[in-house]
């Protein structure tokens, strides 16, 4: 009789025979309560994390899980600080994309710096509605908010600290992302901070990062603000349109801080280099 090769992945019993080092065991409840959190988001408490259900869902013992954490109370704690570690703000993904597509709907937008700030424009019209789309719809956002609100109430004065202390280290990153983003784009259409403004990307992106947070907050209570939408034309535009609340808010900030770079050259070799570069972002990212 032929027998089948053992599973290189046992689930279930099989796995559970083996004994799990308390790192393991650890690394395995965390990860399964993080992945609970994920699908729906944090709410105000921790009580609907049911520790049975992670200790199922994480595939390791209930004695060795209990040894490790004896009272619920104990791993919430420190499910609260891998929270505020891993739990980092995402940027969307699907901006590269969108950037392209503009560009090959508006192909003759680059010729003159009239129609660059009109695509500039349409650029921030378009990219805030999808980015506050994408956060608004974010469990891993929502968990992120989360945290920002309830962290303060924590009694325990060293676990308030961690947590302050790893979303700090989160806000600086997701910060430096948008900043970074925002530094090559408008380096990309030939615009430069306004040097009167003394000021930096990472002041440009903190505006905008607060901006969407208050809206997409605002939202969950008052969902009228996600679809708003009013018919205008801010300076500059090429012609009247749909402006999302976010648009408006974007291009309030974004028109504050920058300006049409006068170095900045264009010619076929630049108008080359823009298409380059969006190919590699959309490889790579921004």
């Amino acid at each position: 009789m032929s027998r089948h090769p053992a599973s290189p992945n046992p689930t279930g019993l099989a796995r559970r025979n083996r004994r799990l080092s308390d790192q393991e065991t650890r690394d395995r409840m965390l990860r399964a309560a993080i992945e609970m959190i994920n699908r729906t988001g944090l709410t105000v408490s921790l009580d609907h994390i049911s520790f049975e259900e992670v200790v199922r869902d994480a595939g390791v013992s209930r004695s060795t899980a209990y040894r490790h954490w004896p009272y619920k109370d104990l791993f919430l704690s420190d499910l609260v600080k891998e929270l505020a570690r891993t739990t980092d703000p995402a940027i969307v993904h699907d901006e590269v994309q969108l950037v392209r597509q503009i560009l090959a709907q508006h192909p003759d937008r680059l010729d003159t710096p009239e129609s660059r700030y009109g695509l500039i424009l349409e650029l921030i019209r378009r990219l805030a509605l999808l980015d506050f789309q994408s956060v608004l719809t974010s469990p891993r956002w929502r968990t992120y908010f989360a945290l920002h609100a309830t962290f303060p109430s924590l009694t325990d004065d060293d676990l308030r600290e961690q947590v302050r202390d790893a979303l700090a280290r989160s806000e600086a990153a997701h910060t430096a992302q948008v900043a970074l983003a925002w530094r090559q784009l408008t380096g990309l259409f030939g615009y430069r901070l306004r040097p009167e403004l003394a000021t930096s990307y990472e002041a440009l992106a903190t505006l905008l990062s607060a901006t969407m947070r208050g809206l997409v907050i605002t939202a969950l209570s008052t969902p009228e603000i996600a679809t708003y939408q009013a018919v205008a034309r801010p300076p500059g535009a090429a012609g009247a349109d749909q402006w999302s609340l976010p648009a408006i808010g974007f291009v309030a900030i974004a028109t504050t801080f920058i300006e049409p770079d006068p170095a900045a050259r264009w010619d076929d070799r630049r108008l080359a280099e823009i298409h380059k570069t969006l190919d590699e972002w959309q490889v790579t990212g921004p």
